[in-house]
């Protein structure tokens, strides 16, 4: 087994590099770090034999960085942000949440379940000001334009914090009246035959349902492009339509909880289901340990899940 080598520039030596870089003579730096020059000397030559560059070009007089010098003392300076940041942010994540939150949500889910929260969470930290800005579509991942985005399904981006908030399916579903008068589907493709309710969902092709049903070697899928005579881009209107018998609609189970509970609406092929479509909460890495962001996720994960076991 390989022995590990010792690092080139060691944690407690950022400071001394940067102080080095701030300083005109190897004295001044021996007199900003309160040791001798000789001490100062010896540290130098240490770190410049491990890296096996100069980092310092000595004079009688002054001295100055070398190029390589000059790019241990930047990548040092910006660590030692980094670190310094991190300390404020985890300071900041024992005071009470206040300031600007920028939240993003879908037009039908950000109206009736986002907002409510929002509501509540305004009346315990009177010191978070929010803003809701609700969208057809996303925006995208790398948008600063927003600190919170509530969207379904987990985003493949890497660049970003994604919370599982709740869990989500999207159900076929229908009034017993549209049934009763035009039959009840028993595959995908007898959806063919049937008025579908189209939903434009982001970038999804419009009008294009992907199902599978079974699980493992047994799990098969089909594709259907559904056609239908009414169309829109808001979840509620959709609804509505489905529940005054005018076809079939697929939707989130959040906004189709209560009117299965009530019978109003019945699934649809219950067997097939589509793909996950989860609730998150996307929050930029920079901003994961913000206390006001913190704070909003982990109010909203609870007010879901409440809402979820209630409806259970």
């Amino acid at each position: 087994m390989a022995t590990a080598l010792p690092p080139v520039i060691q944690p407690g030596e950022l400071g001394f590099v940067v102080t080095l870089a701030g300083s005109a003579s190897l004295s001044a730096a021996a007199r900003e770090l309160g040791l001798s020059k000789a001490a100062v000397s010896k540290r130098l030559a240490l770190i410049e034999q491990r890296s096996g560059v100069a980092l310092v070009n000595r004079t009688t007089r002054r001295m100055s960085l070398t190029p390589e010098g000059e790019i241990v003392a930047e990548c040092a300076r910006r660590i030692l942000g980094e670190i310094d940041e991190l300390g404020q942010s985890l300071q900041r994540s024992r005071q009470a949440p206040r300031g600007l939150l920028r939240v993003n949500a879908t037009l039908g889910f950000g109206r009736s379940h986002v907002a409510p929260v929002i509501s509540r969470f305004v009346k315990r930290h009177p010191e978070v000001e929010m803003q809701l800005q609700l969208s057809v579509n996303p925006p995208p991942l790398t948008d600063d334009a927003f600190d919170v985005c509530i969207r379904f399904g987990e985003p493949p981006d890497a660049r970003v914090i994604a919370r599982r908030l709740a869990p989500n399916r999207r159900l076929l579903c229908a009034s017993p009246a549209y049934l009763a008068r035009h039959g009840t589907p028993k595959a995908p493709q007898d959806l063919l035959r049937h008025n579908c309710i189209g939903i434009r969902q982001g970038d999804e092709a419009y009008g294009t349902l992907r199902l599978a049903t079974g699980s493992g070697a047994r799990r098969r899928s089909e594709t259907v492009k559904t056609r239908g005579t009414l169309a829109t881009n808001d979840g509620e209107i959709a609804v509505a339509w489905a529940l005054e018998g005018h076809g079939i609609l697929m939707r989130a189970e959040w906004d189709i909880a209560r009117h299965l509970k009530s019978g109003r609406l019945v699934p649809v092929l219950p067997a097939w289901q589509t793909p996950e479509a989860d609730v998150y909460a996307v929050v930029p890495q920079r901003l994961q340990l913000a206390t006001r962001v913190r704070a909003f996720v982990d109010f909203i994960a609870d007010e879901f899940a409440e809402l979820k076991a209630r409806a259970a």
